[in-house]
């Protein structure tokens, strides 16, 4: 995780760099004198050559722990963060929860009763998943319930009624890819040597299923979900945008517009961070999941203890 979140922090930081757009024109508008623009380029610090500005930034943010201060507002980067964090994982916890309840049993429902009425309507529905635009679902779901029928708020944050449209249209997404995924993984498992010899012990399908092909087909799904998770929080930027929540994503959109680059780069790596902690609980549930990791991990501790 270390290596990646430092290459992120020089990558992003090296584009905004290159970018053209001066944010000490931008701040002081189109009317303000060079003698003015500089002047305020030295106080930002922008004046400073390439090496020497990446090294302050690196210090502040892995030393310090300080993402700066917006450039506009001068609040915080961090305490904005931390205010707005909660929002985001509110609505990328929700969603990921809500898509492996529904997205998993569709998937093993379609592999069991494969070529048959369940299967296709199962595949029908992953299919519309992962081809429907989540912004398009977003403001058809405002259009219809808020504005329609005016069922639920259309933007804002507030009680749970907030978070349903949001939560609704990034799900459909998810439900498609964890479908998919499930299906395929649990055909190959279902064609395997031990679970046509749990059928002829006479196990129930239920059992066959649960007990003996789900935990192996589990690998392939928890790789999909620990990824469809990073990519839930990657677009919760759109979501927060349309239903303007208050969230990280709205916060790296509008400083985005106004090159305000502490905000940039702070969210940015926030998301780097979220994604890396993804794929390590990834590689956590691997060892939980097949007793062969487990195992494989447990003798290499045995044997480093044996030559030390």
């Amino acid at each position: 995780m270390i290596p990646v979140i430092i290459g992120v922090a020089i990558f992003i930081f090296s584009i905004l760099f290159l970018v053209p757009g001066d944010p000490a024109q931008i701040i002081l508008g189109q009317y303000a004198t060079a003698e003015e623009i500089n002047y305020l380029r030295g106080q930002m610090g922008l004046d400073r050559p390439y090496i020497v500005q990446l090294g302050r930034f690196l210090f502040d943010t892995f030393i310090r722990f300080d993402l700066g201060k917006s450039y506009f507002t001068r609040i915080s980067v961090t305490q904005e963060l931390l205010s707005r964090i909660p929002r985001t994982l509110i609505l990328g916890l929700s969603t990921m929860a809500l898509a492996m309840l529904i997205g998993i049993p569709l998937g093993i429902v379609a592999a069991v009763k494969q070529n048959r009425f369940a299967d296709r309507f199962c595949m029908i529905v992953a299919l519309l998943g992962v081809s429907v635009p989540g912004f398009w679902l977003a403001l058809m779901l405002v259009i219809l319930f808020s504005l329609k029928l005016g069922w639920l708020p259309a933007t804002g944050i507030g009680g749970i009624e907030y978070y349903i449209l949001p939560v609704v249209s990034q799900t459909f997404f998810g439900i498609g890819g964890q479908a998919r995924m499930a299906r395929s993984s649990m055909l190959e498992v279902i064609r395997s040597d031990y679970v046509v010899t749990a059928r002829s012990k006479g196990l129930t399908e239920r059992e066959v299923t649960y007990k003996h092909a789900l935990p192996n087909a589990l690998m392939p799904i928890i790789t999909v979900a620990g990824a469809r998770l990073a990519i839930i929080f990657g677009g919760s930027v759109i979501t927060e945008t349309v239903f303007s929540i208050p969230g990280v994503g709205s916060y790296m959109i509008g400083a985005i517009n106004s090159r305000d680059y502490p905000v940039v780069r702070g969210s940015v790596l926030f998301l780097a961070i979220v994604f890396s902690l993804c794929m390590l609980l990834v590689d956590i549930a691997y060892g939980l999941v097949d007793p062969r990791i487990k195992a494989q991990y447990s003798s290499r501790k045995k044997g480093g203890k044996k030559n030390d």
